[in-house]
């Protein structure tokens, strides 16, 4: 029988750990790792689960929904109040692109960094 695995952590490249971490403590309420600094920051969550950031040289962020360079993959995020939370979001440094798939079910946002997350009621 194969061993479960169990999700530990996600990092994302981006240009700036420390700015990007920031962004995602506002937005989230966890907790900065220990030892984060320019080149790695994290997240903890209450679950364990670790938000990583690391630093890339000439960062070429993704451009969704454009596939020429493409999202790669997104982070997904629930909120009982999507409207309070496109405020904070928007606050905070994240941008909402004019294309929008989810119709009431999900809004794209894409982080200062130019990753691209969703935002759904939950």
């Amino acid at each position: 029988m194969p061993p479960k695995l169990k999700l530990t952590a996600i990092t994302l490249d981006c240009p700036d750990p420390r700015a990007l971490a920031a962004f995602y403590q506002e937005a989230t309420g966890h907790a900065l790792a220990p030892g984060s600094n320019g080149d790695f920051a994290g997240l903890v969550g209450e679950d364990g689960l670790v938000i990583g950031f690391q630093r890339v040289d000439d960062h070429q962020p993704p451009r969704w929904p454009d596939q020429a360079a493409p999202q790669q993959f997104h982070l997904d995020f629930a909120a009982d109040d999507l409207d309070e939370a496109e405020a904070l979001l928007l606050k905070l440094g994240a941008v909402k692109p004019e294309h929008q798939p989810g119709g009431d079910r999900w809004r794209v946002f894409t982080d200062p960094a130019g990753h691209p997350f969703c935002l759904t009621r939950g």
